[in-house]
């Protein structure tokens, strides 16, 4: 037979598990969505190397901000004939600080296209 001093043990040990349990599933949501972000960060470089390349800078800062997530930051490098996009951004909106989502890029100039505006 239990003593007074076992009453309440099983709450305490559900209260335990059940925030142990709210953890795991926050880690897990917390992953999935940076995994759906460097997708979208992938996306959105293909598609402003893309653009670049067809010489049409100002779409493809348009296309980052739509296809990236909100915060997402495009650089772009014009070596030679060809033309690197690369798009950053602070995985799920900041919430995890040690986090950096970034995509690269790389697109072959169209003939015409020399000059690789701003």
């Amino acid at each position: 037979m239990r003593g007074q001093s076992d009453r309440g043990a099983v709450t305490v040990e559900a209260a335990i598990a059940l925030c142990g349990l709210t953890a795991v599933l926050g880690l897990i949501l917390s992953g999935a969505l940076a995994v759906a972000g460097e997708l979208r960060c992938a996306d959105a470089a293909r598609e402003a190397a893309r653009l670049v390349a067809r010489g049409d800078r100002p779409l493809a800062d348009q296309a980052v901000e739509k296809l990236a997530p909100a915060g997402a930051r495009l650089s772009v490098t014009e070596s030679g004939a060809a033309v690197t996009a690369e798009v950053e951004a602070d995985a799920v909106g900041g919430l995890l600080p040690g986090l950096r989502l970034s995509a690269r890029a790389y697109e072959v100039l169209e003939p015409g296209v020399s000059d690789v505006p701003g």
